[in-house]
C-alpha cells in the first residue's frame, strides 16, 4: 500500500521568519518553500548534493538588494545565500543549505547592445546563446564559449570566469567584463569599473562598503604585487578564485575591481548586471577534423596544430565518438566525420581557422599539404582528415562535441564518468606528457574513462568512471582527488582549469601558499565578514574554522545508495539523470523540454523530475515499502480512496508534490532521444500514476482518455449522433465544468468505413492474405489503424489507401486494434499491457506472412517500438510496423520518378518522431525529390497539443502559449497548402488555434500522383 510520505526536511525557524519579514518587505518575486523546488535546486552537473532551505527568485537588482539588507538584520545573521544561474556546475559551485537566489528566471533581460563600440550590457540571468542570437544580426558574438552555451548564463560564466573552445584567441570571460553591478551583503550596490590610480579612494572607516572594499584591495594587491606575480601559475587558465593579478594593470595606473568579482562564485558579491565587450564575428570559418589512429597520437600532434595558427583545437577520444554514434546527433554529422577504410579513428582534433577568408584559406592549405604528407608517410598516427566549409556544418560538429559532456553519462554499467578532477590545465607543451602520466594514475586503479577538451590551452576534460551508490568508490574519489591534485601540481598546473573550484577550495593553500593564501582569506572577510555569501567555497574569512565544504562533502550517491539495487534497476531513467541540464535548453525550438520553457519551474523538467522520483523512491524504502510489491499491487477499495481523496488537502504528503510535477508533462517523449543519458519521462510518470492512483481517486477525465479507444468504436456508429451529443455548447460547458476536458475533436463524418465503401481493402481476410504467393506479398500493404486518424481524421487513412493503390501497391485495412497508448499516459498499466499483448499477438500473426505494415501516426507506430518492449519484454514478438516514410522511402527504387513541376512544401517536425527517428525530414525530403517537389523541413519546439494534453483545462493557457512561442510565427508566414504535419496532435493544435487543416505529406504525395496522371 502507498503510505503518506513526510520529507522530515522542514525549514528552520530563522529561514521561516527571514522570508516571511521579505515578502512583508515588497520583495516582488518568487519565494519557494516547496520541498520540491527546493530538491530541484539541491544539486548541479556535479556528484554533490546540499538541499536549500528555499529558493527566492529576484525580479531585479532591487530585489536583490532588498533580500540582503533584511538578511543584515541582527535576528537573520545566521542564514546564508548562494547566488545560482543555470546550475551547470561541476562542483557544487552554487550549491547550498541556505537559500538558493536563483538570477536566471526573471534577471535575464539584454538591456543594451552598442554595436559602434562594440559592448553590451545585461543582466546576470541572460543565457550565453541567447545574447548571441541577439548579437549576430549586429555581426558581433561574446565569444567566451562553453559546452553549456544554451542553459549557462552570463553571471554564471562571470563568476566562474568561463572559457572553452577557442579560449587562446578569444580568452576567457574575465577578458571581456568592463564593469560590474553587484549587490553587497549589506545590501548596498557596488559598481565597479577601470579607476585610475590617482582617484582611487583612501581607506577610512566612514566610507560606504563598497569604497572601503576598493581601497583595501587595491593596497593589498599593490603591496603584495611581486609574490602575487611569483605564485600565480602561468597558465593561460590561470582560474584562482579571486584574480588579485589582474585587478591592476601592468604598470599600475589603473584599477579594476571586476577582476576580483569576477572567478568568485558568488562568495564576495551577487553580480546583477555586466558590462561586455563583445567581438566581431569572423568573415570566414573553416573546420579540419583531424583522424588519428589513437588518442595518444592526437594529443601529440596537437601542438603542430596550434603551431599552424589555428582558432581551435579540439580533441576527443574514441569513448567520446563511440557514445556519439550511438546519439541522436550523429545522424547530423556522421557524413562530416566518415570512416575511413581499413582504419580505426580511436582519437579526433578539431581544428578550426576563423578570419579574414583569404587568411583562413591560406592557413588550412598550408595544414592540409602537411597532413597529406603525413598521411602518406604514416606518420604522426594520423588516418584521415575532412573540411567542413559551410557554418551550419560547423556548428553541427560542435553540437556533437559539446554534447560530450552529457553523453559519457550514456556509459552503460553502474560505474559512469563523473566530474570531479575533469577540467585539470598544465601548459600546453606538458598536455600529452601528463595525460600519459594521468592515464596511468587511473590505470592504477583500475578505473575506466572519457577524454576531450581543449588541447590548445592545456585543458582536457577526464571524466573517470565511478559509482556513487558504492562507498568503496566514494572513497575512491576522495583518493583520486588528491592525487590529481598533486600531479597537477607537478606539471606546472592546476586542478581547476575551467569550471571553477567548488567544493575544491581546499586545494588552495597548496597552489598559493600560506602567505598568499591568507590574503585570499582577507580578500573574503572584506567582503563578507561574516561568511554568508556562498560559504564553504573557495576560502573562508581569516580566523572563520575550517572550510563547510570540501570534496567528501555529501553527494548524491549517498541519498541514491538508500535505495535499493533492485529498484534502482527498475527505474532506470529515475536513477541515471546525471544532472548535465540540456532540458534547460533556453531555444523555444528546441523540442527538450516543453513543460519547463513554458513555465520556467526547474521541477517541469526532465531533471527535476527524476530528482522528486529519487526522493520519492527513497522515502519509499525508509518506510519500509516494498517497492516491487507496490508497483504490483491493487488498488485500495473506492471508499479508502475517496476518503483518501477528501482528505489529502489536510494532510501532507510527499506524492502530491511529484505529482503536481509529472502532471505538467506533456509525454511527448522529447527528452527519451534529446537528452544525453536518454532519461525517458513519460516512462516513469506512467509508473508513478499507477502507484499514486492506487491510493487517490483518480479525475474523471482520465477514464475519458484511457478508454477513448474502447468508447470511439461505439461512437463511430452513429458519428453524427455521437458528435451532437458532444459538440452542442450545453455539452461542452458540462464536459468542461465535470471532466475538465475542452476542443474535444468531432468524429469524422463521413467515416472511414463509409468512405471506403465497398473497397477492396476492407476485406481482411487471414487465410486469403496467407494463399497469396510468397513473391507476390511485397505488393501488398497492410495499414495499420490508430484510434485518432482512423476516426477523427478518416480522410487521411482514406487517401493514404489512395496514394498506395496509385502507386501499384495493392491496400489491406487491418481491422481496429486499440494500440494502447491512451492508457499508457494516463497510467494505466495493467490495462496497457493486456492491450498491447493483444495488438502484438495479432500483429506477430500477421507479420509472418512477410507483407510489410504501416501506420501513419508516427506517435501511436512508435509506441509499438519503445513502449511494447518495456511492457511485453521478450512477449512482444518481431513484428514491425513501419512509419509511411519509411515505407515510401523502402519503394523509392522501383517508383518511377515524376516530373518536376515546380511545388515546394514545408514538413513540420512531429517531437516524438524528430526523437526517436531524427532521420526523418532527409527521409521525406528525399521521397519528394522522387515526386517531383521540393520539401523543406522546420524544426520547431512543442505544438502544445500532445495527445490530450491541451484538451485538459488545467494545461489549456500553456498549450496556447507554447504553440505561440514556437509554431504560430511560422504557420502565419507560409501559405497553408504548403504546410505538411505528420502527427495528428500538431495538425489538431494547428486546427484549433490557426483555423485550418493542414495536409499530411502523404496526402500532397497523393495530390503530386494524381497531377501526373492528368
Amino acid at each position: 500500500m502507498l503510505p503518506l510520505l513526510s520529507h522530515q526536511q522542514a525549514l528552520e525557524p530563522v529561514y521561516l521568519d527571514y522570508l516571511a519579514a521579505l515578502e512583508q518587505a515588497g520583495f516582488s518575486g518568487d519565494i519557494d518553500k516547496r520541498y520540491s523546488a527546493r530538491l530541484a535546486q539541491a544539486t548541479d552537473n556535479s556528484v554533490y548534493q546540499f538541499l536549500p532551505q528555499a529558493v527566492i527568485y529576484p525580479r531585479h537588482s532591487v530585489d536583490v538588494q532588498l533580500a540582503l539588507k533584511i538578511a543584515a538584520r541582527p535576528e537573520f545573521q545566521a542564514v546564508v545565500f548562494s547566488a545560482r544561474g543555470g546550475g551547470t556546475g561541476t562542483n557544487g559551485q552554487a550549491l547550498t543549505h541556505g537559500i538558493v537566489m536563483d538570477l536566471s528566471r526573471y534577471m535575464n533581460r539584454i538591456l543594451e547592445i552598442n554595436a559602434a563600440e562594440g559592448w553590451v550590457r545585461v543582466e546576470a540571468g541572460v543565457i550565453k546563446d541567447a545574447l548571441n542570437d541577439a548579437l549576430r544580426p549586429h555581426g558581433l558574438f561574446f565569444s567566451p564559449d562553453l559546452s553549456t552555451s544554451n542553459r549557462a548564463t552570463l553571471g554564471g560564466m562571470i563568476n566562474t570566469d568561463a572559457s572553452g573552445a577557442g579560449s587562446l584567441i578569444y580568452g576567457k570571460t574575465s577578458d571581456h567584463v568592463l564593469a560590474l553591478k553587484s549587490v553587497l551583503i549589506d545590501g548596498s550596490l557596488l559598481e565597479t569599473d577601470v579607476i585610475a590610480a590617482a582617484e582611487l579612494p583612501s581607506y577610512d572607516d566612514s566610507l560606504p562598503l563598497g569604497q572601503k572594499i576598493i581601497a583595501e584591495v587595491a593596497r593589498r594587491c599593490r603591496d603584495k604585487r611581486a609574490l602575487i606575480e611569483a605564485q600565480f601559475p602561468k597558465l593561460n587558465r590561470f582560474l584562482t578564485g579571486y584574480d588579485l593579478k589582474h585587478v591592476w594593470n601592468d604598470d599600475l595606473t589603473e584599477f579594476n575591481l571586476s577582476r576580483i568579482l569576477t572567478g568568485a562564485e558568488g562568495t564576495l558579491a551577487v553580480v546583477t548586471e555586466a558590462k561586455l565587450d563583445v567581438t566581431p564575428l569572423p568573415a570566414s570559418r573553416l573546420l579540419v577534423n583531424v583522424k588519428y589512429d589513437s588518442f595518444q597520437s592526437a594529443l601529440r600532434h596537437a601542438p603542430d596544430l596550434v603551431k599552424a595558427n589555428a582558432t581551435v583545437v579540439e580533441t576527443v577520444d574514441s569513448k567520446v565518438l563511440n557514445l556519439a554514434r550511438e546519439d541522436i546527433i550523429w545522424h547530423s554529422v556522421s557524413a562530416l566525420i566518415q570512416d575511413v577504410p581499413g582504419k580505426v579513428i580511436d582519437g579526433l582534433n578539431m581544428v578550426e581557422f576563423a578570419g579574414d577568408e583569404a587568411e583562413v584559406q591560406q592557413r588550412a592549405s598550408a595544414l592540409v599539404n602537411v597532413l597529406e604528407q603525413q598521411i602518406a608517410a604514416s606518420e604522426k598516427g594520423v588516418v584521415g582528415f575532412q573540411l567542413t566549409t559551410d557554418l551550419p556544418s560547423i556548428n553541427k560538429i560542435y553540437a556533437m562535441r559539446k554534447k560530450a559532456v552529457g553523453l559519457l553519462g550514456a556509459t552503460k554499467g553502474r560505474r559512469k564518468p563523473i566530474a570531479f578532477a575533469e577540467d585539470t590545465a598544465v601548459p600546453p607543451e606538458k598536455l600529452a606528457d601528463y595525460i600519459m602520466d594521468f592515464r596511468a594514475l587511473l590505470d592504477s586503479h583500475q578505473l575506466q574513462y572519457g577524454m576531450f577538451g581543449h588541447v590548445d590551452a592545456g585543458v582536457l576534460h577526464v571524466r573517470p568512471a565511478l559509482d556513487m551508490c558504492d562507498p568503496h568508490d566514494e572513497r575512491l574519489l576522495r583518493q583520486v582527488s588528491d592525487e590529481v591534485a598533486a600531479l597537477t601540481r607537478k606539471y606546472g598546473g592546476l586542478m581547476w582549469g575551467e569550471h571553477g573550484k567548488g567544493v575544491r577550495g581546499e586545494y588552495g593553500p597548496a597552489v598559493f601558499g600560506e602567505e598568499l593564501y591568507a590574503e585570499l582569506q582577507q580578500i573574503k572577510g572584506l567582503f563578507d565578514p561574516h561568511n554568508r555569501l556562498n560559504p564553504g567555497k573557495l576560502v573562508a574569512p581569516k580566523d572563520s574554522g575550517p572550510m563547510l565544504y570540501n570534496v567528501d562533502s555529501t553527494k548524491r550517491g549517498s541519498f541514491d545508495r538508500q535505495i535499493p539495487v533492485n529498484v534502482r534497476d527498475a527505474f532506470p531513467d529515475v536513477m541515471d539523470c546525471n544532472g548535465n541540464g540540456l532540458c534547460f535548453n533556453y531555444s523555444r525550438f528546441s523540442p527538450m523540454c516543453p513543460s519547463f520553457k513554458v513555465t520556467g519551474d526547474r521541477i517541469h523538467s526532465p531533471k527535476g523530475r527524476s530528482s522528486l522520483m529519487r526522493e520519492w523512491l527513497r522515502l519509499l524504502e525508509a518506510e519500509g515499502v516494498d517497492i516491487p510489491a507496490l508497483v504490483k499491487a491493487k488498488p485500495q477499495s473506492l471508499l479508502q480512496r475517496l476518503q483518501n481523496t477528501l482528505t489529502k488537502d489536510r494532510e501532507y504528503d510527499y506524492s502530491h508534490e511529484v505529482m503536481a510535477s509529472m502532471k505538467g508533462c506533456l509525454a511527448c517523449k522529447a527528452c527519451s532521444g534529446q537528452c544525453p543519458v536518454k532519461v525517458d519521462v513519460p516512462k516513469f510518470r506512467a509508473q508513478f500514476f499507477s502507484i499514486y492512483y492506487q491510493r487517490y481517486m483518480r479525475p474523471a477525465k482520465d477514464y475519458l482518455v484511457g478508454s477513448i479507444e474502447d468508447s470511439v468504436q461505439l461512437m463511430a456508429k452513429a458519428p453524427k449522433l455521437a458528435n451532437f451529443a458532444a459538440q452542442n455548447p450545453l455539452s461542452k460547458w458540462v464536459i468542461k465544468k465535470a471532466l475538465g476536458y475542452v476542443d474535444a475533436p468531432a468524429l469524422s463524418v463521413p467515416t472511414l468505413k463509409e468512405l471506403l465503401d465497398a473497397h477492396s481493402c476492407r476485406g481482411y481476410d487471414l487465410n486469403a492474405l496467407s494463399a497469396i504467393a510468397r513473391d507476390e506479398r511485397q505488393k501488398y500493404l497492410l495499414v495499420v489503424q490508430d484510434p485518432f486518424t482512423s476516426f477523427y481524421d478518416a480522410e487521411l487513412v482514406y487517401h493514404f489507401i489512395r496514394l498506395v493503390e496509385l502507386l501499384g501497391f495493392t491496400p489491406v485495412l487491418l481491422p481496429f486494434k486499440p494500440n494502447g497508448k491512451p492508457a499508457h499516459i494516463k497510467g494505466f498499466l495493467d490495462k496497457f499491457a493486456k492491450t498491447a499483448q493483444t495488438a502484438a499477438d495479432f500483429l506477430n500473426q500477421l507479420a509472418s506472412l512477410g507483407i510489410p505494415m504501416v501506420g501513419v501516426d508516427p506517435a501511436l507506430v512508435l509506441v509499438y517500438r519503445d513502449e511494447y518492449k518495456v511492457a511485453l519484454g521478450q512477449q512482444r514478438g518481431d513484428f514491425q510496423v513501419l512509419l509511411s516514410n519509411e515505407w515510401l522511402l523502402q519503394q523509392l527504387p522501383q517508383l518511377p520518378a515524376l516530373p518536376d513541376i515546380g511545388k515546394s512544401y514545408t514538413w513540420f517536425s512531429h517531437c516524438t518522431e524528430s526523437s526517436a527517428r531524427p532521420g526523418t525530414p532527409k527521409d521525406w525530403q528525399t521521397i519528394f525529390a522522387k515526386f517531383g517537389a521540393k520539401l523543406d523541413s522546420i524544426n520547431l519546439g512543442c505544438c502544445g497539443m500532445a495527445g490530450t494534453y491541451g484538451h485538459e483545462i488545467e494545461n489549456l493557457e500553456r498549450s496556447k502559449a507554447l504553440y505561440e512561442m514556437s509554431w504560430e510565427d511560422a504557420i502565419n508566414r507560409i501559405p497553408q497548402e504548403q504546410i505538411l504535419i505528420s502527427g495528428y496532435s500538431c495538425r489538431s493544435q494547428v486546427k484549433r488555434l490557426s483555423g485550418f487543416r493542414a495536409k499530411h505529406p502523404v496526402e500532397a504525395l497523393l495530390e503530386l500522383v494524381i497531377h501526373s496522371k492528368v
